[in-house]
């Protein structure tokens, strides 16, 4: 009876396929999911069985609970869940110790992150599992971001995956006047894990896969050929790489280490629940995020916080057709949505300039305020909207229709400085005519004549004063400024992108 406990003791440690608290046997097992050859399968196999039996018998010796009771049981929380899809081989070198050091001797710091990773964090986890991928990778956002989806980079990348607007237009991710998916909770990590399946297809190894979404798979590439020229490995630690990109890795490998071994670094990680935290409610109608809220019962705060890619007032159902609540708030909201079947639910729509226009013409003929007109769509002073661009207006009159498909996907504001004249006085030379005069001062002839109600060929005498407008210092100066860009949260490295920049 004995030998058969013992037995089936055995056989379920044998058919484990995640433990919590090594890390040898997930690198061997990554090894085992992608080989590329059969030969190369049979080794792995072979040394995965051979290191199988190792741990088999280090168990038996000192007394550990077989496998099988640790990876059958459901995990606690969403650490656990993390641990045992570990599956990348481990970094050990003097950089990882930095870092180790660094996010263990701010433990406030770590907190914070890892309570800001709390709607997400799940969700990310989710994802990787479905596609096989190593879940140290839900751990990449503490690096990119801090988990923030509104940090922005000095770079200009964004969200809490650091999308540049580049690469984020190649995977799909929309950037217009109404939302930007870089920080869409569920299109950003989508693009991510797309783009990291990708590298490491290209590579085969995930820590070069990192390196090259760090800075650049076209980067990586060269710098794997050069070693490959002179005969050095062609591993990451052995690649001349910037900075940035050489701590890349060890950053997460120390995040990893910490998550796997919280006490050992003097780290509290914040208890996370291994459950959905939100739920996707489809939107048939525009609708305004004050009213959203309203409906939902949630805080302005959280549901910005899991809706990050919404930049103005409104939801607009053509271009943005769910959105995330908090799991039990989505039934609130699905309810109180359907009490309000008959009722106005937005106050705002899209509208197209038909020309080049200023505001103040824009806002008398659609009768809005031109401070807000100016404050919603975040047009600076001075500035000219050009023709063909998209405003947020009054929902009201021949504007009461909900946005078209169209305009909430495609929807952009150009603007140009606003053309500020001045009128200075000049005096005509012996022989000047207009022509000439209009030649030296950059402005036509027959504008010339206008301003001094004259003909076009008339004489002009010696001395004589005449009037030109030209444009003012000013109005040259004027450029858009980023909106609100001092609020607005920075990334964890504010300079982390720019390798990732010139290499894409």
């Amino acid at each position: 009876m004995a030998v058969s406990c013992l037995g089936l003791t055995l056989f379920l440690g044998a058919c484990a396929t995640a433990p919590s608290t090594t890390t040898e046997l997930p690198t061997k097992a990554a090894q085992i999911q992608s080989p590329k050859t059969a030969e190369q399968a049979k080794v792995a196999a072979s040394e995965a069985a051979a290191d199988k039996n190792d741990s088999l018998k280090d168990e038996s010796v000192i007394g550990l609970k077989p496998r099988s009771q640790l990876t059958l049981t459901p995990p606690k929380d969403i650490w656990e869940r993390i641990r045992r899809g570990f599956a990348m081989p481990d970094l050990e070198n003097e950089l990882v110790s930095n870092r180790e050091q660094w996010y263990s001797g701010r433990p406030d710091y770590m907190l914070r992150m890892t309570e800001r990773s709390r709607p997400y964090l799940f969700h990310v986890v989710e994802e990787l599992e479905r596609r096989n991928m190593p879940t140290e990778l839900a751990l990449l956002p503490f690096i990119e971001s801090a988990f923030n989806p509104q940090a922005v980079s000095s770079a200009k990348a964004a969200g809490m995956w650091q999308f540049m607007p580049a690469t984020g237009k190649f995977f799909d991710l929309k950037q217009n006047l109404f939302r930007d998916d870089r920080r869409d909770v569920l299109e950003s990590t989508r693009a991510a894990l797309d783009y990291l399946q990708k590298l490491y297809g290209m590579f085969g190894d995930w820590h070069l896969a990192l390196a090259a979404y760090n800075w650049g798979e076209g980067s990586v590439g060269r710098a794997l050929a050069r070693n490959k020229a002179q005969g050095k490995p062609l591993n990451y630690s052995d690649l001349n790489m910037p900075n940035e990109t050489r701590y890349y890795v060890p950053k997460l490998q120390a995040v990893k280490n910490i998550v796997a071994q919280p006490e050992a670094f003097n780290t509290q990680l914040p208890l996370i629940q291994n459950h959905p935290y939100f739920k996707s409610v489809p939107i048939e109608r525009d609708i305004d995020v004050a009213v959203a809220v309203k409906l939902a019962a949630v805080s302005l705060e959280d549901f910005k916080a899991l809706n990050p890619s919404m930049k103005r007032p409104v939801i607009l159902a053509a271009g943005t057709p769910k959105i995330l609540l908090p799991w039990d708030n989505a039934t609130v909201f699905e309810r109180n949505l359907q009490a309000h079947a008959n009722k106005r639910l937005a106050t705002w729509t899209a509208w197209q300039a038909p020309k080049s226009m200023k505001p103040e013409e824009v806002a008398q003929q659609l009768g809005m305020p031109v401070e807000q007109l100016r404050s919603v769509n975040d047009i600076p002073l001075r500035m000219m909207i050009t023709a063909g661009s998209t405003l947020l207006v009054h929902r009201k009159g021949q504007l009461d229709n909900d946005v078209t498909e169209h305009l909430a996907d495609n929807g952009q504001l150009g603007l140009a400085p606003e053309m500020v004249l001045k009128r200075i006085a000049i005096k005509a030379r012996k022989g000047d005519s207009l022509a000439s005069l209009a030649a030296r001062h950059g402005v036509s002839e027959a504008n010339m004549a206008a301003w001094n109600k004259l003909k076009v060929n008339a004489h002009l005498a010696t001395g004589q004063t005449l009037t030109i407008l030209v444009p003012s210092e000013g109005a040259r100066r004027v450029t858009r400024p980023t909106p609100n860009n001092a609020d607005r949260p920075k990334a964890n490295n504010p300079q982390r992108k720019t390798a990732r920049q010139k290499a894409r």
